[in-house]
């Protein structure tokens, strides 16, 4: 597994995830990773921070952290984005063939 993060400006890290990833893990990746980026992103200011709804994310640990931090993270779910790309590759026909055409017809929306 990989996380990263990424906006407009820049690509951030990329961090191999070799066990499941655990709401420890997940801290212990934002804590280490996400002010390092984020200041470099969002320089003067507080940005937002875009995650889905996975178990890790809204662990209580992981919760508390972002809440310890809401003077440098706006925390946003990104669910509705997620909403929007699935209705659209749904409406296409033909139905993705492969793991190739997904990927591209996602990056196309």
């Amino acid at each position: 597994m990989l996380w990263g993060t990424f906006s407009w400006v820049a690509v951030g890290p990329v961090v191999v995830v070799e066990q499941a990833m655990k709401s420890v893990n997940y801290l212990n990746i934002i804590a280490d990773q996400l002010h390092l980026y984020m200041a470099f992103v969002f320089p003067t200011g507080k940005g937002i921070f875009q995650q889905d709804n996975a178990p890790c994310h809204k662990a209580r640990i992981v919760l508390e952290w972002f809440a310890e931090h809401t003077d440098e993270f706006h925390l946003m779910s990104m669910e509705p984005i997620w909403d929007v790309m699935e209705r659209q590759l749904r409406a296409q026909t033909p139905p993705c063939p492969n793991i190739s055409t997904l990927r591209y017809r996602c990056l196309d929306i």
